[in-house]
């Protein structure tokens, strides 16, 4: 032991060294390998006398020895390593690996500049891997880690071509190894240097960690023969020990660049730890990583050598990859078309590519060179490897392809454009006979790249948003939904039913995978912090470790990738423009014309022939048979487009077959002879034009043109039987060339040209009509559906390998990649899904649907399911109604909760996607929250049955005690089992016979028994359902607290729909959704109140809507409903001046003045009386509620209503009335209204005055002040005289607090003086005036003029004011009588002599009231307002001022003069009225004898005028009188106050009236009628001479009372001479009425003697009736003086005479008439 450990000496190098070259010695044969054996010794000589260098020499391949000493120490084990022993060779590995792992050896290997000199590394390494080829297994394993030590190295490297040797070396182990342990260990080799050098390139160092391959991992798609676990392990060990066994280094040269942190850790190797190393400037770590300290010169050349390395790596990595492309492209010989060996090493190729793709760093995807190898490389890899039918290398093209999609797509554009249809569609689109391998893999590609929603995203973008791209995502979703559809029936398929069933199970996957990963990177980009992100958190990592990590990075350091502010709006526009040019192809293949005509007109295409001839044949999708078509046609702009067709080609230098057959490749010509002659002419032009010295001319090669055409018809027509020889061919061509022949040998090369090569369009010119979608469907998203329900198979052909084909996908990439169109557009708005859902929900709503309509298998509901669950979320949070509506109704059909007998455990699962979908997506759901609780609602329904509870409807019919006193519930699935009495169950029956989706009452239409059979199931699935508790249920309902305010709302507002629709059901009315109405009221009360107050509406207008139902159960349990709810509402405190409880309680209104039933409304005011007594305290605006529901309670006509809410009222004003001006000030307005409306309650009078008494009472309350602050206005202090108009000048506003408290209450009370109710209108009148005089004191001017203008002054509007009418009479207690006319005038007068200070200015309304009284046709009436006017003046006589006298007086003659029409009022009605006379004596005494009236004559309606004007006449004279009596009154109380102007107004009325008097006396004809009347009626006759003589007497004494008063007064007014002309009147009406004929008429009159009649008895008394009228105008004559006597003598003195001469039927006339001549005139006459 002593002894080993000083071989080799004291150096580092030399401890390794040393031992294994001893060890190589004891096994080498001396003889046979004497040299080595010799070198062996030499090299451990040497090594005993070396020492470590102190500066390391990078120069050397091992830096501690100078290079020549490290050349000579390696020479032993180069010879070891070729003198192909086991034993020798053995050590000698084992010693380089030591080396290798202690970083003992330093450098780089790649092939040298001189091969016959090579430096010794290079040498040494060469051994290795000749090593590699030795037949000994255990010598190639070795050989194997060596490299693996090698590669792995930090120290060293291997580079260019001597790296590439080394990978074919391990690629010749793999393939001719006899070991499986070699082959894997060599597979798994490579694919660590595929790690290792994308590691370092990443890096850009050699220095770097990096993890072990998994060899489970790399026998995914191969070997499966070696996947035996116990080999795997062995190898996973080899693989591990070598990459994290670590390695010893000296430290990295100056060259090297070192990743921070990244540094290898030392071996374990204690003997070849070094700790520290002495240099000449100090101490470095160099285990650590860091870089020794050098010159300038060293570090600038170490920059240098830096980048240089750097280059070096990429270098290595681009021809590695290069290397490995060519491996993979290989193909067998037609010798061995089979070649097991080469497609193995071409597997094992794309498994390495697939490595180092996935282990790409983004320096790939942004150097032009790495991704033109890409696309030069690994495309025409992939694309020549896509025909083949090798399982593996077609899992390995897939999986390649899939890393490219997910790492390279930004940079790949167009080729994954392109292999996307030939890798993925070609199989997918294969339904009926694809391999079921290839498809598989296929469906598993699609489900990985769903994990990675950005992919997703970026393929609809990229692709289907772009106009030259392929509609991939389209072909995607609608492939995959024909594979989940399966094989239509009837079709030849070759898959057998179980893998069918696995396609359509794997490509419901992908549709999830599809919609999920749209609905995740949705929630990325709007953050989505939500129960369904957190739910899907799995998916969202898992998306990432799949490629979606590099993703973002690409984004960033891609140059080409666009992303702009409006992305969505840009995609949406290429997605128009997209599918109008889609459907404008579709219709040029179908009619060419309109589809021209359709692109022209939508700008798609210019309208010059040039543009649609470019159009025509750059445009892909056009069908070819449809263009030759079209360019056949004869119109003009058809063949201008043809000839700019022709002339867009070039045959320059073609011959005549190549150019006749390129132009044929775009189109196929048409079948009409006359159209190919057109288009083959213009052919022959452009040909002739573009090789001018072919023909003689174009005549020629239109004739030549026109053969080929039908040669090429005759040899590939199998039609034709009888083929066309050359020779044929040749003869019909003679001469066609101007007259000549054309050489023999040119045709003949023509013909076998044609011959051989059929002349035929190219592939992607066909487009079959029948794949062309119709556009309006494609648009509506119908075609989708449409496609996959009656779709026709149209397998596509196996793709070939053919030179041809292979060119022409190469031309696409170059020409895509040139086309400024090939950007790669990244999105993160989130409105692109838009677009995506508009392409797949309806073909997935169908695979979904029709899936899990017809299978029952677990995964495959549970995937249908949760497709339904991801498409809802995404198409609720886009807000995408329509569709999100399609899905979930169609989840809820599939709950078959409408036919609970037809349930399975699919129906039950689909309950359980609708609650998950409630509480995942509530936010968003909007209108579709109807859907989901109609199953709940239907779930719950069921669930009851199940317990055996009681149906909702019993909650109607029985009362609540008999419902307590029922037995306790049995459970139904016990009573199903006894089927007899279950039968007759209506419930059960309904619910057994079930019905459909929409239908709102199960079982409604359908009609017959259900059988047992319907029983049995029903059993067994209410079994079912109780896998679905009532938490879940609930939770939804709880849930309701987290929705946010649009949710909230949309989500009650579904809630009352699902409730109408329970409540009126025709059977069995629920109330499930109304107790859940109740709960989410109760758990969303807490929200803001704006929302809160949204919700209350959508709540208001349902209790509303059901309350006024006709079921009058439904709406008294409404009802009670929103009693508790707005308990509990009231059990929270408002705020001052909010009106949220006034909304709150608004639907009790509303009902109560809606609702015809009496038990509703009286239900309403005992709720809204409970509510209010219980929670008085807590209401504040809701007091405006509580008094409209007992206004309108007060207006009821049923009386116990009226009774109840009045009694509520009643308490609340006597005990709480603080708390309804508590916070709001204007409840005080309603409590007023509501207590008017009380008195006008026409059931009980008692009310009416209670409510009158609590008018009073808060009216008090008001004038306390606690509602207003009142300020006495200056119109109180002073009694400044206001102008008239300020009555009209005057308005107020809403804002003016007397107007908005005082008013209604004082209004309230004057209208109820117009109520019939005699005691009413008493109360009424007196409880107004009162609260005006004893708080009138409190009102400004301004207010009482408000007062009087609307209050008061409108009470006297009942009086009738106008002309009497027929129906006067009928005036009468029954509407406003005059006791309470009487009443009101009293109480206007008091009011205003109370206050006439301040309502001065309302003196001429006053008396305008009063004169309107005195106006009345009624004598009543005119009776009131002549006492009204008497007491008026009465108290404020002493205080009105000349002014005021005046307009008084001028007042009362005005009113005193509109009397006097009443009295031609009376006129004119007798005048047509006929009095039926039975003689016409002349006599007058003859006219009023004994014989009566014919009354029979007389008409019913003459009769009433008649009487009529009786009665009018009767109160005509009773108002003058009263009148006369109120001015003699007033002047005897007011004399000293008057003015000879208002004296004169007196005697003026005096004078007017005793006129009328007269004239109403005079006319006899009327009198005499009205006399007969009154005769008949039994009534006394219209006193007409009592009013003239009242009148006289009183106009007679009022002007002596004058003249005796004031004498100078009188004879300024001249009193006397009015005083003589009034008795001069009164004698000469007297005379009249003694004597037939006047006196002057006797004087006139011949004198003839005559006998003197006597008076009848009629005249007599009319003389008697003025007797004493005469006898005082004779007194008043005889009383003056002499002088004032001797003055008007002359007027009298005649009439004197007459008196003398006529007939008296009194005496007492002829005493004072004798008096008067002794007295008076004979001293006159005496002293003449």
């Amino acid at each position: 032991m002593a002894c080993s450990q000083t071989i080799g000496g004291l150096s580092r190098p030399g401890r390794v060294l040393g031992p294994s070259l001893d060890k190589i010695i004891k096994n080498v044969a001396w003889r046979k390998h004497s040299n080595l054996v010799q070198a062996c010794k030499s090299a451990i000589d040497k090594l005993q006398t070396l020492e470590d260098l102190q500066n390391p020499n990078y120069s050397s391949c091992i830096p501690l020895f100078s290079p020549s000493d490290a050349g000579a120490v390696l020479e032993p084990l180069i010879l070891a390593l070729e003198s192909g022993s086991v034993k020798i060779i053995e050590p000698a590995l084992e010693c380089l690996q030591k080396l290798i792992s202690n970083g003992l050896i330093y450098g780089e290997v790649e092939k040298p500049d001189n091969e016959e000199n090579p430096p010794a590394i290079f040498r040494v390494l060469d051994s290795v891997c000749k090593c590699l080829a030795s037949a000994d297994e255990a010598l190639e394993l070795g050989s194997l880690k060596t490299i693996l030590i090698l590669v792995r190295s930090g120290s060293f490297s291997i580079r260019g071509d001597f790296l590439v040797r080394v990978v074919k070396n391990c690629y010749n182990v793999y393939l001719g190894s006899t070991s499986g342990v070699n082959q894997l260990c060599a597979k798994a080799l490579l694919a660590q240097i595929m790690v290792i050098m994308c590691a370092r390139m990443e890096a850009d160092s050699v220095s770097v960690k990096v993890k072990p391959v998994s060899v489970s991992d790399i026998l995914e798609f191969s070997d499966k023969s070696l996947s035996e676990s116990s080999l795997v392990q062995f190898v996973q060990n080899f693989i591990n020990g070598v990459i994290e066994g670590g390695e010893g280094c000296l430290g990295p040269p100056p060259s090297l660049n070192v990743v921070e942190g990244q540094g290898l850790s030392p071996t374990k190797h204690e003997s070849a730890k070094i700790d520290v190393v002495e240099v000449n400037e100090g101490e470095k770590k160099w285990g650590n990583g860091k870089m020794s300290e050098f010159g300038e010169g060293d570090l600038a050349n170490g920059n240098e050598t830096e980048d240089m390395e750097g280059s070096k790596i990429r270098e290595d990595v681009f021809l590695l990859f290069k290397t490995l492309c060519k491996f993979s492209m290989k193909f067998s010989t037609q010798d061995n078309p089979e070649d097991h060996l080469l497609i193995r090493g071409k597997v094992l190729s794309l498994e390495l590519l697939k490595v180092m793709i996935d282990n790409a760093c983004p320096y790939w995807r942004t150097d032009e060179r790495f991704l033109n190898g890409i696309k030069q490389f690994l495309c025409l890899s992939l694309l020549k490897n896509s025909a083949l039918s090798v399982m593996s290398v077609f899992q390995l093209l897939c999986s390649i392809f899939a890393s490219l999609l997910s790492r390279f797509r930004l940079g790949l554009k167009a080729e994954i454009g392109i292999f996307f249809p030939i890798l993925v569609l070609r199989i997918l689109e294969n339904v009926l006979q694809p391999s079921f391998l290839q498809k598989m893999r296929v469906l598993k590609l699609l489900e990985k790249m769903c994990e990675d929603p950005q992919i997703i995203i970026d393929i609809f973008v990229n692709y289907d948003c772009d106009v030259e791209s392929p509609n991939i995502f389209e072909r995607i979703v609608n492939g995959l939904v024909k594979t989940a559809l399966g094989v239509p029936p009837g079709s030849a398929t070759t898959l057998t039913p179980a893998q069918d069933i696995a396609f359509r199970i794997e490509s419901i996957k992908c549709l999830v995978g599809i919609i999920e990963g749209m609905g995740t990177w949705m929630d990325h980009q709007l953050r989505i912090t939500d129960v369904y992100q957190s739910k899907n958190s799995d998916v969202d990592s898992s998306g990432v470790e799949n490629g979606a990590e590099g993703t973002p990075s690409d984004l960033e350091l891609h140059s080409e990738t666009v992303s702009e502010t409006s992305e969505a709006a840009t995609l949406e526009q290429r997605r128009a423009y997209k599918l109008e040019l889609q459907k404008g192809i579709s219709l040029f293949n179908r009619k060419p014309s309109k589809g021209i005509e359709f692109l022209m007109n939508s700008k798609k295409i210019g309208r010059s022939p040039e543009e649609v001839a470019l159009f025509l044949k750059n445009t892909a999708g056009l069908n070819g048979t449809m263009i030759g078509d079209y360019l056949g046609e004869r119109e003009d702009f058809s063949l201008k487009v043809m000839h700019a067709y022709v002339d867009t080609s070039n045959f320059e230098g073609m011959n005549f077959g190549e150019a006749i057959r390129f132009f044929l490749q775009g189109f196929r010509l048409p079948g009409e002879a006359q159209k190919i002659d057109r288009i083959m002419e213009k052919f022959a032009e452009r040909y002739c034009k573009c090789n001018p010295n072919s023909f003689t001319s174009a005549d020629t090669a239109y004739v030549l043109a026109y053969s080929v055409i039908m040669l090429n018809t005759d040899a590939h027509n199998n039609m034709v039987k009888n083929k066309m020889s050359k020779a044929d061919f040749i003869r019909n061509n003679r001469g066609i060339d101007d007259g000549k022949d054309l050489p023999e040998e040119y045709l003949g090369s023509l013909y076998d040209n044609i011959v051989k090569n059929e002349i035929k369009m190219n592939a992607d010119t066909v487009a079959p009509q029948n794949k062309q979608a119709n556009s309006v469907n494609k648009l509506l998203g119908l075609d989708s559906i449409l496609n996959l329900v009656t779709w026709k198979q149209v397998e596509e052909k196996p793709l070939g390998t053919s030179d041809t084909l292979l060119r022409h996908i190469q031309e696409q990439f170059k020409a895509k990649a040139g086309k400024s169109e090939c950007v790669y557009y990244a999105v993160t708005d989130v409105a692109i899904l838009r677009f995506m859902v508009e392409v797949c929900w309806a073909p997935m709503m169908v695979a979904f649907s029709v899936t899990l309509d017809q299978s029952d298998d677990k995964i495959v509901t549970f995937q249908c399911l949760q497709g339904f669950r991801h498409a809802v979320h995404v198409t609720a949070v886009m807000s995408m109604q329509t569709q999100r509506d399609a899905f979930v109704t169609s989840v809820a059909k599939f709950t078959y909760l409408h036919c609970a007998a037809d349930m399975k455990q699919k129906n039950v699962d689909a309950v359980k996607a609708i609650i998950s979908i409630a509480i995942e997506d509530g936010n968003y759901l909007q209108e579709a929250w109807e859907h989901i609780l109609t199953c709940l609602s239907r779930f719950e329904h069921l669930q009851l049955l199940g317990e055996g509870a009681p149906p909702d409807a019993s909650f109607f019919a029985v009362p609540q005690t008999e419902v307590e006193e029922k037995p306790p519930k049995s459970p139904m699935l016990q009573l199903l089992k006894k089927k007899g009495p279950v039968l007759q169950n209506p419930s059960v029956v309904a619910v057994a016979r079930g019905g459909s989706y929409d239908s709102t009452a199960l079982g409604l239409n359908a009609s017959g028994m259900v059988t047992p059979e319907q029983i049995n199931n029903l059993m067994s699935n209410l079994n079912l359902l109780e896998q679905i508790g009532t938490f879940e249920l609930n939770h939804i309902f709880a849930h309701s607290q987290r929705l946010n305010s649009e949710a909230i709302v949309a989500f009650v507002k579904a809630l009352c729909k699902v409730s109408i629709a329970e409540l009126q059901s025709p059977t069995e009315p629920r109330v499930f959704s109304l107790t859940k109405i109740v709960e989410i009221a109760h758990y969303n009360m807490n929200r803001i109140r704006l929302v809160w107050n949204r919700i209350w509406n959508v709540l208001s207008d349902f209790f509303v809507a059901v309350g006024c139902s006709e079921n009058l159960s439904v709406a008294i349990f409404v009802m009670d409903s929103l009693r508790q709810l707005s308990m509990k509402f009231l059990e929270r405190e408002e705020l001052a001046n909010y009106n949220f409880q006034n909304e709150f309680l608004r639907p009790f209104v509303t009902v109560m003045q809606k609702s015809g039933s009496a038990e509703i409304r009286e239900l309403i005011v005992r709720c809204v009386s409970q509510m209010v007594l219980v929670r008085v305290n807590n209401v504040k605006s809701g007091w405006k509620s509580v008094f409209m529901v007992f206004t309108t309670a007060a207006a009821d006509e049923r009386k116990n209503i009226v009774q109840l809410a009045f009694e509520t009222i009643e308490k609340i004003v006597r005990e709480y009335f603080p708390y309804i001006t508590e916070t709001e000030t204007t409840t005080f307005t309603d409590c007023v209204k509501c207590l008017i409306t009380f008195t006008n309650s026409r059931f009980n009078s008692d009310v009416s005055l209670n409510a009158i008494a609590f008018l009073r009472f808060c009216a008090v309350k008001l004038a306390e002040g606690g509602l207003i602050c009142y300020e006495k206005s200056k119109d109180l202090d002073s009694p400044t005289s206001v102008n008239g108009d300020l009555l009209d000048k005057h308005k107020f506003t809403e804002k003016d607090e007397y107007v908005y408290y005082w008013v209604p209450l004082l209004t309230g009370l004057s209208k109820l003086t117009s109520d019939p109710r005699s005691a009413i209108r008493k109360s009424a009148l007196e409880v107004l005036f009162d609260i005006l005089r004893d708080h009138g004191h409190l009102f400004s001017l301004a207010f009482w003029i408000r007062i009087f203008r609307s209050i008061v002054f409108p009470i006297f509007n009942n009086v009738p004011l106008h002309r009497a009418t027929a129906q006067m009479n009928e005036l009468n207690e029954d509407s406003w009588s005059s006791e309470t006319c009487a009443v009101a005038a009293q109480l206007l007068v008091d009011l205003f002599v109370k206050f006439f200070i301040v309502l001065r200015s309302l003196l001429p309304n006053i008396v305008a009231i009063v004169t309107s009284l005195m106006k009345s046709p009624h004598q009543r009436f005119a009776s009131v307002g002549i006492a009204a006017f008497v007491r008026l003046a009465s108290n404020l006589g002493s205080s009105f001022s000349e002014k005021d006298w005046e307009s008084i007086l001028m007042s009362f003659k005005e009113s005193a003069a509109s009397t006097i029409p009443e009295y031609l009022q009376v006129v004119k009605c007798m005048s047509v009225v006929e009095i039926p006379d039975t003689s016409e004596a002349n006599s007058e005494n003859e006219l009023f004898s004994d014989q009566g009236l014919t009354w029979d004559l007389v008409e019913d309606e003459s009769l009433r005028l008649a009487a009529n004007a009786v009665a009018k006449m009767k109160a005509h004279v009773s108002v003058q009188l009263l009148v006369v009596q109120v001015i003699t009154e007033l002047y005897k109380a007011h004399r000293q106050h008057l003015s000879a102007a208002n004296i004169l107004i007196f005697l003026e009325v005096l004078s007017s009236i005793a006129t009328h008097a007269h004239e109403v006396n005079s006319n006899v004809t009327l009198n005499r009628k009205l006399q007969k009347v009154a005769s008949y009626l039994e009534e006394s006759d219209p006193p007409v001479l009592h009013f003239e003589n009242e009148l006289h007497q009183n106009y007679l004494n009022f002007l002596q009372l004058l003249l005796t008063d004031n004498p100078s007064l009188s004879q300024e007014i001249g009193v006397e001479s009015r005083l003589v002309s009034v008795c001069v009147k009164i004698l000469e009406q007297y005379l009249n009425c003694a004597d037939s004929k006047s006196k002057r008429e006797l004087q006139n009159s011949q004198k003839v003697l005559y006998w003197l009649v006597p008076l009848g008895s009629s005249k007599k008394e009319e003389l008697a009736a003025r007797t004493p009228l005469v006898v005082i105008s004779l007194k008043v004559l005889s009383n003056f003086e002499r002088e004032s006597f001797t003055k008007y003598l002359s007027l009298f003195f005649p009439l004197l005479v007459d008196l003398i001469r006529c007939e008296h039927s009194s005496g007492e006339v002829q005493r004072i008439l004798s008096d008067i001549f002794q007295s008076s005139i004979g001293p006159i006459l005496m002293h003449l």
